[in-house]
Parts: structure tokens; sequence; C-alpha cells
């Protein structure tokens, strides 16, 4: 079940039944010769509703964008702030709480998001530890990555060793599952790219990773490869869904 393909009628029947909601967020930003810039957020919204259609838990339209400000070197990228994210992050939940949500199961596809999304989570909490009529409150929020220990397995599998850190094999295959139609082919020099190191601004990632990807070969990627990845996927974000409604 969708919130943006439902009607107010329908979210009032559904928190009848359930009080939790998945929302999807990922990033805008570059990845690699062969990888969509929206590849993060594409491929945490179609885990999001592969949970959502299996289990039928409300599914929130996707949050593309995130904390990408190393990625700026490379055309097509896009960032907020870490303060504007926190920000967003809160009115979200903020707005979701008037209406009777109290679980809040981010499934993220950016690495780069997750000290953020953190720092989100503890404005909200502060937020309602600060409240004058000093109630306790059922509201919880929890970020899970989509790429649990199944789809570690496939991974490890399908890549060894040359699955890498960014613009992987692994993430290319799913989003190129989810949106046959813009599967891109490239060169890739080197082969395999170079292994992940401290970086900090834009100007340092683009120059020790000239290319974007960092310790991947996604020239590996298929569709195939990311059906199984995404079923896999699914099955880990349902045991982490209802684990987390319990």
């Amino acid at each position: 079940m969708q919130l943006a393909l439902s009607t107010w009628q329908e979210v009032e029947a559904y928190l009848a039944t359930s009080r939790g909601i998945i929302i999807p967020i990922g990033s805008t930003e570059q990845h690699g010769p062969n990888g969509l810039i929206g590849t993060d957020h594409l491929d945490a919204e179609v885990v999001a509703k592969g949970v959502g259609d299996k289990i039928g838990a409300l599914v929130a339209p996707t949050l593309t964008y995130g904390m990408s400000q190393h990625h700026l070197g490379f055309t097509g990228s896009v960032t907020l702030r870490p303060s504007t994210m926190i920000a967003m992050i809160g009115d979200i939940v903020q707005s979701l709480v008037r209406h009777g949500f109290e679980r809040f199961f981010f499934i993220n596809g950016h690495g780069g998001n997750i000290a953020t999304m953190t720092a989100a989570f503890d404005e909200v909490y502060a937020n309602l530890s600060m409240r004058a009529d000093g109630e306790a409150s059922p509201v919880r929020c929890r970020m899970v990555m989509w790429g649990a220990s199944r789809v570690r397995a496939i991974s490890d599998e399908l890549y060894p060793g040359v699955d890498g850190q960014h613009a992987t094999a692994a993430e290319v295959s799913l989003s190129q599952y989810y949106h046959r139609e813009a599967i891109k082919q490239a060169q890739m020099s080197p082969k395999v790219a170079p292994p992940v190191g401290p970086f900090f601004d834009c100007f340092d990632y683009r120059r020790r990773y000239p290319d974007g990807r960092i310790g991947s070969d996604p020239s590996l990627s298929t569709p195939e490869h990311g059906e199984r990845i995404f079923q896999a996927a699914v099955e880990d974000m349902v045991e982490a869904y209802r684990a987390f409604m319990d």
C-alpha cells in the first residue's frame, strides 16, 4: 500500500490496524560510469515497495535527496546540508505523528545519510522528552540499510572481493532490475576501482576516485542479479520491519 496512491480515508482505515509506516530514503548522486544518479533512492524505493506489497505495510513517498556533499565534484549530484536533512526528517515524522503514526521504519540506500539520520532521530526524541505534559511517547524511529545479511551473501557469491563500497555491482544490479529501460554500458578503467580510504570534501573525493567508484567493478552488474538481490532484500527488510513493529 503506497501513501501517495491512497486517499485520506484509506490511510485512516489503515491506522485502525497498524501504526507503522515505511519510508524509503536515498540520495541523488553519481554512481560511476554505468550507475544511475538515482541509484540510492531507486534501490531503497523498489525494496520498500516490495516489502509493502508482501505484508501490506504502508509505504511513504521516497525521500530522493540525501547528504552527498562529497559527490558534488561529479555533474548531476545534489546534496542537502545536514541541518536541512535533519529538519526535513523531523517535519515528516511530526506530520505523520499528528495523524497517529508511531513507528517510522526508514529503508536507507545511502551510507552517507547514516550520521545525519541518527541526529534527526535524536532531535525527534529530544522534542518528545521536553514535552510539557510529561507523558511517555510511543514514537520510535529506525533506519536499516537495505543490503542486509541475505543480500551480502549473494553479493559475496556474485562479486567476490570486487563489490566495493560505492557504485557497487550489487546496487547497480538492483537498479537495473528496477529500471531495465535505463541500463547503461561503460568501460571501467581500472576494472576494479581503488579501495576505500578517508575522504573529506568533493574535491578530495574526485581526486582519489576519478570515475566515482570505490573498490568496485559494476561492469559485472546484470538485471538478473538484481532480481535475486531484490528478493533477498525484501526478505531481510520484512524480518527487520516485523521485529521493529513487535
